[in-house]
């Protein structure tokens, strides 16, 4: 999915930051769960099974595959193309870029 699109339905996902605690200081899209990329296959069911889920990380190489690890394990999952470099130049410019 593209930004834009997680943004206009922002509300029927559920999204998943999968960048490291040092990434997310820099900056971060409210209201995510944040679950670095390393420790998905602990925590994963921590991520609330009521909606499909977003993954999302810097530039979508690791959403991707935390998308794929999800949707192995029985979740609804897709990756946000870009990541919150994308996010910060399409959807909100006040999001820092890094």
């Amino acid at each position: 999915m593209t930004p834009r699109e997680v943004a206009d339905k922002r509300g029927d996902y559920t999204i998943v930051d999968v960048r490291t605690p040092e990434e997310l200081m820099v900056s971060h899209v409210e209201g995510t769960v944040n679950i670095p990329l390393d420790q998905l296959p602990e925590r994963w069911k921590e991520i609330p099974a009521d909606k499909p889920v977003v993954a999302m990380c810097h530039h979508g190489v690791r959403s991707q595959k935390a998308a794929l690890f999800l949707l192995a394990n029985g979740i609804d999952a897709t990756s946000m193309v870009g990541g919150i470099d994308a996010w910060s130049l399409s959807v909100d410019q006040s999001v820092p870029r890094y």
